[in-house]
């Protein structure tokens, strides 16, 4: 008796203790969502949509910190390095995740082995546009106009390695054409010069690029997705353009949640379930979905898949083509 008694105070006296190493761990300590962005774009968003709902919930202070850079990778690095307790968080993307570790040849850490796939967040595909002076309507009569003159059209971009980038080199191989790749240091450098026709077009992400479509600033010409997307049904696909090139044609910028690598499973679960429920809220999923976002929550599981199949694919596109970082 006298042993159970001792066996009861104890468990009794590390409830709290036990308590306290569940996510969040502790009312002192905030929770850190590194964005590897300038503010405004969808990391930053699906970043803040997450901090106000978890700091409204636990009562725990949440920061959203934006350190852009390298193409992601200083803010990717700080992740990996930051203790594995749930409190540093990364909203990983497509580029940071599976195609700056075949980029950038002396990265001081490992993108498949520092990072914990949390959960999948979000996607957007993207969205071929033109300025709006570029005789062109369609991707067929793009396809014509560009190989009536190799080099002589251009592309902008947000950066070298970017999905934006790589999607517009896909376009090139496919269709056979030679169209110049303008890179800029930011989605906010790149535009005026799409906008003033100093470039001709862009594979821009579809979140960016609907205000622009619908105003009529820029001429949509096809989604990078193999379906409509149910925010933009008017815009067709590239894979339904008719040009047998680009039947399969599917580029996606997709969103997730990562930590360093070694969290415990408990938190990565809870971690994975609390986002799951805010992106599930009817308010956040339309708030989402004004901005282009189709949210899919899914758990670390699926969200390891992809990363490997999308590392493989963008991998193999980098050595055929000769992409280098700058």
């Amino acid at each position: 008796m006298k042993k159970i008694l001792t066996f009861l105070s104890l468990l009794i006296l590390t409830q709290p203790a036990l308590a306290e190493r569940s996510w969040p761990n502790a009312t002192t300590e905030p929770v850190r969502i590194i964005v590897t962005f300038t503010p405004g774009g969808a990391p930053d968003i699906l970043a803040r949509v997450l901090a106000e709902n978890w700091q409204k919930d636990h009562n725990n202070q949440v920061i959203v910190e934006n350190k852009p850079g390298a193409g992601g990778n200083i803010g990717t690095e700080l992740v990996t390095k930051a203790p594995a307790n749930g409190h540093t968080l990364l909203i990983g993307t497509v580029g940071t995740l599976t195609i700056n570790p075949y980029l950038y040849k002396n990265l001081s850490y490992d993108a498949h082995k520092d990072l914990e796939p949390i959960t999948f967040l979000a996607s957007t595909p993207n969205v071929l546009v033109l300025n709006k002076n570029v005789p062109a309507s369609d991707a067929k009569s793009l396809v014509a106009l560009a190989k009536s003159k190799p080099d002589q059209l251009s592309y902008s971009s947000s950066g070298i390695g970017t999905s934006i980038h790589l999607s517009g080199e896909l376009f090139q191989q496919l269709t056979q054409t030679k169209i110049k790749h303008i890179p800029y240091k930011g989605r906010a450098q790149a535009m005026p010069d799409l906008l003033g026709g100093r470039v001709q077009m862009s594979f821009d992400n579809l979140t960016s690029a609907l205000p622009l479509i619908r105003s009529g600033d820029l001429k949509a010409i096809g989604i990078t997705s193999l379906h409509r997307s149910i925010n933009a049904p008017d815009i067709p696909t590239l894979s339904e353009s008719g040009v047998p090139a680009l039947k399969n044609f599917q580029v996606t910028s997709w969103f997730s949640l990562m930590g360093p690598a070694g969290m415990r499973k408990e938190d990565v679960q809870r971690i994975a379930q609390e986002t799951k429920r805010i992106l599930s809220l009817p308010e956040v999923k339309e708030r989402l979905a004004q901005m282009g976002l189709e949210a899919n929550p899914q758990g670390p599981e699926a969200l390891t898949r992809l990363i490997q199949t999308d590392s493989k694919r963008w991998s193999k596109l980098i050595e055929e083509t000769g992409i280098k970082a700058e």
